[in-house]
């Protein structure tokens, strides 16, 4: 998809369209989540307030601190056009849909994801402006009720239409397993194609310098490995399962383009003397594909483990397996 993109990128009226079709195929996807998960299972998933808690901490205290601490690379390896945008990209909420593919993909706790993204967006609209204003000192901030708006009417409403739609339609769902498959795949190929495309559109990899670019991904990779290798290693010596474990390493090591674009716009307008739009969006662009092209590896590597099996009562071979 990155390769298509830089050769074949979707541009004007067709971009937008493509954007319109990628925001139909998300809903689906949460559509049909809703569908399969069982009521129980979805307030399992609520209720789980350590699941969360740990969630919102490494994305809105974890990430932050880490940003801070980039400021500190020397000027060569991090100028500060940059670094304000690496501690940017350290401030917003978690990806929803990618998050959510991914959990499905490795096998992980569906229901928790939905809510732990969710509830990481939704109060990324308030906490995100309030950590750069006290990390940036920038000016502006506040938050856009059309992304509360989209956030609801995108995701949430249709995963409740799905739980109601359930009665009729878990059978359909439950003998059509691939179906879910195979719209996880393809809403994060239609992800990482229609943000790359945008940025080759915007020509913003001709801004620095390669040498500049390089640095970045590096500092890019040590954030990931950073947070992937705590919320797995913290998860663990928690006692989550390991289906637990898969939802907080996927909702917690993501950052967000979706959300991050439209707020650099508000929290940053142009003509402000605030920070170049487009250095501002360039670490978190090579973040985003970064996330993605890792936790590709990882969700197929938790997906490849052996199922759980339970014991056959009555039979020898069961009472051995239980001893």
């Amino acid at each position: 998809m990155v390769g298509i993109a830089s050769l074949l990128p979707v541009r004007g009226e067709v971009a937008v369209d493509f954007g319109f079709f990628t925001k139909l195929v998300i809903a689906l996807l949460f559509f049909l989540h809703g569908a399969r998960l069982s009521r129980e299972a979805v307030i399992a998933g609520i209720t789980h307030w350590r699941l969360h808690l740990l969630v919102l901490a490494t994305t809105f205290v974890l990430f932050p601190l880490l940003g801070l601490a980039a400021q500190r690379l020397p000027e060569a390896i991090l100028p500060q056009s940059l670094g304000i945008g690496v501690l940017f990209l350290c401030c917003l909420p978690s990806t929803v849909q990618s998050s959510i593919a991914f959990t499905s993909v490795a096998r992980g706790n569906i229901a928790a994801a939905v809510c732990a993204a969710s509830a990481s967006n939704l109060f990324g609209i308030f906490i995100t402006p309030v950590l750069i204003g006290l990390l940036m000192r920038g000016h502006g901030g506040g938050f856009s009720w059309d992304q509360v708006e989209a956030v609801v009417v995108q995701l949430l409403l249709p995963f409740l239409a799905g739980q109601i739609s359930r009665r009729w339609l878990a059978g359909w769902i439950g003998r059509h397993g691939r179906l879910v498959s195979f719209v996880d795949r393809g809403s994060i190929l239609l992800i990482v194609y229609g943000a790359f495309s945008d940025a080759v559109v915007q020509g913003i990899w001709h801004k620095v310098s390669v040498l500049q670019i390089l640095w970045l991904i590096g500092v890019c990779l040590a954030l990931l490995g950073i947070v992937l290798a705590f919320t797995a290693f913290a998860s663990r010596s928690l006692g989550f399962s390991k289906e637990d474990e898969i939802t907080i390493v996927f909702c917690g090591s993501k950052k967000s383009l979706a959300s991050g674009v439209p707020m650099a716009g508000i929290l940053f307008p142009a003509g402000h003397g605030g920070p170049n739009a487009g250095l501002l969006l360039l670490p978190l662009m090579i973040f985003h594909q970064l996330q993605l092209m890792a936790c590709a590896v990882i969700a197929q590597r938790y997906a490849a483990r052996p199922e759980a099996r339970q014991p056959e009562v009555g039979t020898a071979s069961g009472a051995r397996r239980a001893q």
